[in-house]
């Protein structure tokens, strides 16, 4: 029987993270640039349609979260993953047939199906774990998602350019497809555990001397819950924007991945670095910080048109998304005990961030397109404007 703590457990709930994590960013990176080249969308259109899936999400990972906590981790996964494949079905044939309307259809579905995905995996990666086995957890499903996420666009135009844009619909159906079969397998091998993780309390951990009272950690959760929509908008307002970044540059597909992908790799480092080093931990400085280089950065990468800053930026804005993210993804599993249910609140959290971005953005551009750099300048203000929420949560708290 295999349990939380064992690490076969642990090693498959990695896997299922990197496969996921792989397959639908792989589809999400290059699904804007076959919207431009196939369907004719102007950057404002991808901005609209990231701003709808962003909308959507928020309310689909929140149910999503509860559904694993009371449902069971596996049994969401399994619902997620289903709904994954179909909509990838759907959308290559749909695609064939030039329909717009389906193809974005298509995307919701898939967009919804994630939502299940990722409440239960990163709470199965923290079950079980007491005070100093789960940031050990958590650092090793962020690096293994952050890999994967970062090899996906920067080896995905390749593919994209070899294969063609049905890359995007096959190979992520392929990982998919796989990742289902395994999930079916872990529950096979831990029926009990299929039934029992997401509906029953964590043990409880470790006393921890050094733990911050109960109202700083539960003020840290609510910090970074406010922080993280913010790097959800700076991410999911860059990456429709990609097509019309690389027009800027006259990259094709293959190098707007070279040339984009450094972020991942710096928030990749970051998370390493985190990992490895835990005194980050409560520190509101290093919050702050973050979130400061995070809008700075963004206003350098989509207004500055230097392609040197724009590889430079990256490194700070990786590095800002870095820790913000894994601030909310620790605090929700270090703060309580339903894991599956705060998991859905971080994910939510991502897709507020993820509908308002594109939707700022985008609104400028429709009502004053003469000026081209109008979205990115509403954007990086909005940023600015969470800097400022958190300076006043954090005085309010004190």
């Amino acid at each position: 029987m295999i349990t939380p703590q064992s690490h076969l457990f642990k090693v498959s709930c990695f896997t299922l993270g990197g496969m996921s994590s792989f397959a639908v960013s792989f589809y999400f990176y290059y699904f804007y640039f076959f919207m431009r080249d196939q369907f004719g969308f102007s950057g404002k259109d991808n901005l609209a349609l990231a701003a709808l899936n962003g909308f959507i999400y928020v309310f689909a990972s929140w149910q999503a979260g509860r559904f694993a906590h009371r449902r069971g981790y596996f049994n969401a996964l399994k619902l997620g993953l289903s709904l994954i494949l179909l909509a990838l079905a759907a959308g290559s044939q749909l695609a064939n047939l030039h329909s717009t309307v389906g193809l974005v259809l298509a995307t919701i579905m898939l967009n919804i199906g994630q939502s299940f995905l990722w409440p239960a995996i990163e709470a199965l990666v923290s079950e079980g774990e007491d005070a100093v086995g789960l940031p050990r957890a958590v650092g090793t499903f962020n690096v293994v998602w952050a890999a994967t996420s970062g090899l996906a666009l920067f080896g995905g135009g390749i593919l994209v350019e070899k294969f063609g844009f049905g890359t995007i619909f096959f190979l992520p159906i392929t990982l998919l497809a796989t990742q289902l079969a395994l999930t079916f397998w872990l529950g096979k091998h831990s029926n009990d555990l299929a039934h029992t993780v997401g509906n029953e309390p964590s043990p409880t951990p470790i006393p921890d001397p050094h733990r911050p009272s109960p109202a700083k950690t539960k003020a840290f959760l609510l910090m970074a819950w406010l922080a993280n929509p913010f790097a959800y908008i700076a991410i999911n307002t860059f990456i429709p924007m990609l097509p019309t970044v690389a027009e800027r540059f006259h990259l094709s597909p293959m190098f707007a991945g070279f040339a984009c992908s450094l972020w991942c790799f710096s928030r990749l480092g970051t998370f390493i670095a985190l990992w490895l080093w835990t005194d980050w931990h409560y520190r509101f400085r290093w919050l702050v910080t973050a979130c400061g280089l995070l809008a700075v950065s963004f206003a350098v990468i989509l207004i500055v048109p230097s392609l040197a800053a724009l590889l430079i930026a990256q490194i700070f804005f990786g590095g800002a998304i870095g820790l913000i993210y894994y601030s909310s993804l620790f605090y929700s599993m270090d703060v309580g005990e339903a894991k599956g249910e705060h998991g859905g609140i971080h994910e939510a959290a991502i897709g507020v961030g993820n509908c308002i971005g594109p939707a700022v953005g985008a609104a400028p551009q429709q009502f004053m397109p003469q000026h081209a750099n109008s979205g990115a300048i509403a954007v990086s203000v909005l940023l600015l404007c969470g800097l400022v929420g958190l300076l006043t949560i954090w005085k309010t708290l004190r």
